[in-house]
Parts: structure tokens; C-alpha cells; sequence
């Protein structure tokens, strides 16, 4: 048997493989329209996150995201077509996720699959560059969002449960409403193909907990603005303590992210050139897990203050999730 040190070792050091293999694979060099894209940061970045683990067993969660960012005002995005100086938004969302672990082995590990559906609250504001100068606008909107599709996550679990590994693949379907000229849109107007890799170690006994999630988003164009959204990198990780604790197991600890643009934009609806972004934030994150029944009964919420962004907007991701395994 291995010590708690051995596997958490080993946690770190296939999350540190996958990283390299990630850089080197070839990825088309562009940015994204809008100043983000289909991956929100901290989306996935801790043990909930995970792959289920048990086959035949099915996991739902439901996520709640806040985000509030503005840019400056000299700060230009490109936008549905638009170019906006000083845009600011606030976006909420609530997206249930499922999750259903087969029985079915291919290399030593389980097939499952899975879905998101997301229902999202939009609001922006900012000014917009026209012939005869620039225009304030406001906008809204809310409405099912882009469809994320699982069809294909392939996972392995070690160390009696504490050490889970898993590639998978998510499909982010252009399902959400979007107009040309509109600053509040609830989807993106293409499809982003994302391979990714997740890893996640949480000892039984230290209740130390060390998880991490990257991956690269392919990106199809927006054939309504000619803009050619690139490939974005990002990596969410947390490092948390989990106690006994209030009849279940209580962890605290920390999460960030790194999201990086790796290049410049194409096609003719790229105004502006070369465009790359990045931003990078980190903050505390706080989870309870106990039993309600023969099931899990699993919650977090995290605040993830971006702290250095680049041709975005800039501001606060607050997560709270909860979930049930059955």
C-alpha cells in the first residue's frame, strides 16, 4: 500500500504529464470574440468535480455562477459585431449537470457520458463605436444557454476510491439565443469542442485534497460576424483541508485558475487585429459532504477574484454547487 504522501505525489505528477502534453499538442494560434468564451473559470476545479467513480452510478449537480466584470473605458472588445469601450455585465447562471458512469471498461478504466443545461440571466451596458461617434447602450436578456454535451469521459480510480483520473471530452452546442448587434447574448454562435483531463486526490484519512482540471477549447466560426474564435488553454486547481465536522466532512481551502489566449484573431470580422487575452484569479473555497441516505449529499461555494486579466473584462466569480451521487 501506498503512504498518503506516495499518492498525492502521484496526483500532482499525472496532473504535471497532462499539462506537457497539452502544451505541445497542435493548437491553431487565435483569441476569442467577446473577451471570453464558452469555459467559465472555476467551472471544474475540485473533488465534486470528479470523475463519479463508481459505475452505475448517477450523479447530478446543480451550479450556480455570479460573475460581475466591467472594462475599462479605453479598453476596446469586439462584440456580436460591435466594438464596445467601457462594457460592463453581470451574468447569472443556474445549469444542472448529470452524469452517468457505465459498466463498460476500455483500458482498465469506465465510460460515462453526460449533459449541462444551463439557464442564464444577462445584463450589459457599455458604449458602442458607430459612424457618428460612440452610442451608450443597454441590454438584457435571459434564456437557456449553450448546451454542454459530454460524450465521452473515460476515468480511473486508485487507491481505494482516493485517487481519480479521467479524460473527457466536452461539446459546447451553439443552443442559446444570440442576434448580431446585440451586447446581451446568452450564447456564443458556434460550436467549442474542449479534450480535457481531470485529476483529483482526497485522502480518506489526512482529508487532504489536491485537484486539477485543463484543457484546451477548439472553437468553430461565427458565421453571422465572420469572426474566428481560437484556442483558448485554462487550468482550475484546489488545494483544500477536509474535517470532520457538523455530522459530515467539512474542507476548506484554496482554488485559481489560469486562462490563457494563444494568439490573435482571424477572419473579417477581427476589427481590431490582434487580439489576446488572459486572466488569472484565485480565492477561498469552502465544501460539506455528508450521507442522506445511501447517497452523497455534496455542496462548495468559492469566491475567484480575478487578479490579472488582459483584453477582458475584469471582475468576481462567485460558484456555489450542490449535488447528489446515487
Amino acid at each position: 500500500m501506498k503512504g498518503d504522501a506516495d499518492k498525492l505525489q502521484e496526483a500532482v505528477l499525472i496532473a504535471i504529464a497532462l499539462l506537457a502534453m497539452l502544451v505541445v499538442l497542435p493548437s491553431p494560434v487565435r483569441s476569442e470574440e467577446g473577451g471570453s468564451g464558452p469555459y467559465a473559470p472555476g467551472a471544474a476545479a475540485s473533488f465534486i468535480d470528479a470523475f463519479p467513480g463508481k459505475p452505475g452510478a448517477f450523479v447530478a449537480i446543480g451550479y450556480y455562477m455570479h460573475y460581475q466584470g466591467s472594462a475599462e473605458v479605453s479598453r476596446q472588445l469586439p462584440l456580436a459585431g460591435l466594438v464596445t469601450f467601457g462594457l460592463e455585465a453581470t451574468s447569472n447562471s443556474a445549469t444542472l449537470v448529470g452524469f452517468y458512469e457505465t459498466k463498460l471498461q476500455l483500458l482498465g478504466g469506465h465510460l460515462a457520458a453526460g449533459a449541462a443545461i444551463p439557464f442564464v440571466w444577462l445584463e450589459a451596458q457599455g458604449s458602442v463605436s458607430s459612424g457618428l461617434g460612440s452610442i451608450a447602450v443597454r441590454d438584457s436578456t435571459s434564456g437557456i444557454g449553450d448546451l454542454t454535451l459530454y460524450p465521452l469521459m473515460l476515468g480511473w480510480v486508485r487507491s481505494g476510491g482516493e485517487l481519480k483520473y479521467d479524460v473527457r471530452l466536452g461539446v459546447y452546442a451553439p443552443t442559446g439565443g444570440y442576434d448580431r448587434g446585440r451586447l446581451a447574448n446568452i450564447g456564443k454562435n458556434y460550436w467549442t469542442f474542449e479534450p480535457g483531463f481531470f485529476v483529483s486526490y482526497l485522502g480518506s484519512k489526512n482529508g487532504r485534497e489536491a485537484s486539477a482540471y485543463a484543457a484546451f477549447d477548439f472553437n468553430t466560426k461565427n458565421t453571422d460576424t465572420d469572426y474566428q474564435t481560437g484556442t483558448q488553454f485554462h487550468i482550475d486547481a484546489t488545494l483544500a483541508q477536509h474535517l470532520p465536522l457538523l455530522g459530515g466532512v467539512v474542507g476548506l481551502g484554496g482554488s485559481g485558475f489560469y486562462y490563457q489566449q494563444i494568439g490573435g484573431d482571424s477572419g473579417a470580422g477581427a476589427v481590431l487585429g490582434d487580439f489576446k487575452g488572459r486572466t488569472v484569479g484565485v480565492g477561498p473555497v469552502l465544501s460539506y459532504v455528508r450521507k442522506v441516505g445511501n447517497s452523497d449529499l455534496v455542496s462548495e461555494l468559492k469566491w475567484l477574484p480575478e487578479l490579472d486579466v488582459s483584453k477582458r473584462l475584469e471582475g468576481d466569480f462567485i460558484w456555489l454547487k450542490a449535488g447528489l451521487s446515487f
